[in-house]
């Protein structure tokens, strides 16, 4: 894989941000509040409706006083100018019809009006009763309907709202499973590239599920469930995804993590009900992604066997291949943590196949890199091969967010289409970090460019180092300079010699901080190198075994297991330190032997701010001195 050394300064912890989550309605919500805005409105209007109502007769009156008075009415009727009155008991009024005028007059009346009674009748003017009708019972039913059906629509709300709580526990523990009766993901095996074993592996799957005479006739049985193990990224969704639309079967699609509840039972409960959905739709698949959240070792958990995960653990290996059993049912599962699984479901006769997915060698990152181009518009002259070469341990994610980042530089930069300009800048982002504001000249920078130096030189000049791909002072993420190795070859497999040149390289950015400016003047730009560094040293102490203590194997896992043993613990250490320095005092020995081109090398990067490592391994050939180009010789004494 590609590794980077870098100079870096410590930065403070950031503090936690913290957020406000604003509250959203969903529709039903929002409906309902508007229903009950609406009803409020139509119960204050009825509410003012009312007060005018009751404030009406004195306001009649008020504005009747300046018309018409109780006063007038008694001299007019002495006058003998009113020939009829119109008494409304219930209202208090009277309508006075006057000689030698049409329009009536109104006259607000005494609740006694013994007076008013003798006058009209000593004048003998006509007097009608006649009481308007009492709507004040309507009025007041009308005022209360509005509130009626609010409160009406709020018990209504609450009824459904109990009954979807209802129906909610009574499913609660169905299957969370997304079932398509043909999945059409859109993906089929023309997409995978880069993992063809493992293709081939699913292929056969995809074959049992369409053609099972093929294998019936000879007495094969259909395996009952595919394990995909491999690092994230790497394609084992992908090709879920592919098996689905390739085998035109049912298919159920879930997390792990969706089996597992705090209430005990429902995690067993969500497992029947899959599997018995799935018989009905025999022959089917089953991808459960990320089944290590459900099926870890059993007995570790601190519920013992009562634990939910247990219990969900266990109905899930009964379902698989029980007493019962099940026929026509494939379960494909995907994990990056094969060594958390529980044995019992690692067997055969529940996963009978367990395919790798490893990282693409070159040829597969060649092919991934296919797929992801037919969709954008690359130049001509961009190689494919060329990038490929350049990214080794990059799995198929990277490879697809790689060409995406160079899709958005090339949209930047308003061209037409991809080039090696904008796939370079994107590897550099993708592996780096985004590019930071450059450096002033300044001491600082001139630092940075003899440390970037001394570690491209060092692992220049040591055999069996990486190739330097590129050397920068432009800061990436925290880091404020940049040496980049890329291998020839993909390999797992690496030497001691390869170890201790790379321990070397790391250090050669220290030693050359300590020659040029001496040991009071280094800087904290080191901590990351120091940190590689002690831990390929320990484990070449400790699981290589790779030093004086012999072939012992004193670490399993990050596990210090030599930890309460004082005496092995001190040789350990002894031995880390012994190999540390030895390839510290390599790397000073050929900063010292090869300080003027040292020099000439940092005026270059501080002029150009990058060297590439085809222009940097020229110029070491330009003023090349003697050096001791024996590699790691000194360091065999380790």
């Amino acid at each position: 894989m590609k590794y980077i050394s870098s100079l870096t300064s410590p930065q403070p912890q950031s503090t936690t941000m913290k957020t406000l989550q604003q509250r959203k309605l969903t529709p039903s919500k929002r409906s309902q509040k508007r229903r009950f805005k609406g009803w409020g409105k139509l119960v204050t209007s009825g509410l003012f409706l009312q007060l005018l109502l009751m404030a009406g007769p004195s306001w009649g009156q008020e504005k009747k006083q300046e018309e018409y008075t109780y006063s007038e009415l008694l001299n007019d009727i002495n006058a003998g100018k009113v020939t009829q009155v119109e008494i409304d008991p219930r209202l208090q009024k009277a309508t006075v019809t006057l000689k030698n005028q049409e329009k009536p007059e109104e006259v607000p009346l005494f609740k006694q009006n013994p007076e008013l009674i003798n006058r009209l009748k000593a004048n003998d003017v006509q007097i009608d009763y006649n009481p308007s009708p009492d709507n004040s019972a309507m009025v007041r039913l009308m005022l209360q309907i509005p509130i009626i059906l609010l409160i009406l629509i709020i018990v209504i709300a609450i009824v459904r709202r109990s009954a979807n709580m209802s129906g909610q526990a009574m499913s609660f523990s169905k299957s969370r499973a997304r079932f398509q009766m043909e999945a059409k993901t859109g993906i089929s095996f023309t997409d995978v590239a880069g993992i063809d074993e493992a293709k081939e592996e699913l292929q056969e799957v995809v074959t049992f599920l369409k053609e099972p005479e093929k294998f019936t006739a000879i007495g094969a049985k259909i395996p009952k469930g595919v394990l995909l193990i491999g690092p994230p990224g790497t394609g084992k969704t992908l090709l879920a995804k592919a098996v689905a639309g390739e085998a035109g079967v049912p298919f159920f699609s879930i997390s792990g993590s969706e089996f597992v509840e705090m209430f005990v039972g429902v995690g067993a409960s969500r497992v029947r009900d899959l599997f018995k959905k799935a018989k009905e739709n025999a022959p089917c698949l089953i991808f459960i992604d990320e089944i290590d959240a459900v099926g870890r070792q059993r007995g570790v958990g601190y519920g013992g066997g009562n634990d939910e995960r247990e219990q969900t653990l266990n109905q899930l290996l009964t379902e698989m291949d029980g007493f019962e059993g099940n026929t026509g049912i494939i379960v494909i599962a995907a994990t990056n943590r094969p060594d958390v699984l529980d044995k019992a479901l690692m067997r055969p006769g529940r996963f009978d196949r367990q395919v790798m997915v490893d990282y693409p060698d070159l040829k597969g990152r060649q092919g991934i890199l296919d797929v992801h181009a037919r969709d954008k518009k690359i130049d001509e002259a961009v190689s494919l091969e060329a990038i490929a070469r350049r990214t080794p341990g990059f799995t198929g994610a990277d490879l697809s967010n790689l060409l995406n980042e160079a899709a958005i530089f090339t949209a930047r930069r308003r061209k037409e289409a991809i080039t090696m300009a904008e796939i370079n800048d994107a590897i550099d982002r993708v592996v780096a970090g985004m590019e930071g504001t450059p450096l002033v000249d300044s001491k600082s920078k001139r630092l940075i460019a003899y440390h970037e130096i001394g570690h491209a030189l060092v692992a220049t000049v040591m055999t069996g180092h990486d190739p330097v791909e590129k050397v920068t002072l432009i800061p990436r993420g925290q880091a404020k300079g940049l040496t980049w190795f890329t291998p020839d070859e993909d390999s797992g497999l690496v030497t001691r010699n390869q170890l201790l040149a790379r321990i070397a390289g790391l250090l050669g950015g220290r030693s050359a901080e300590e020659v040029i400016f001496g040991e009071d003047e280094v800087t904290t730009g080191a901590g990351n190198d120091i940190e590689k560094v002690t831990y390929l040293a320990r484990q070449m102490v400790t699981r290589f075994g790779m030093s004086e203590l012999g072939l012992l194997a004193l670490e399993e896992d990050d596990q210090d297991n030599y930890a309460a043993f004082d005496e092995i613990a001190t040789k350990v250490d002894t031995q880390i330190n012994l190999i540390v320095e030895k390839c510290h005092q390599k790397a000073q020995t050929i900063i010292r032997e090869n300080r003027a081109m040292v020099d000439r090398l940092v005026d270059i990067l501080i002029d150009q701010e990058t060297i590439e490592g085809d222009e940097f391994r020229q110029l070491l050939e330009e003023f090349k001195e003697p050096v001791d180009s024996a590699g790691p010789e000194l360091c065999k004494s380790v």
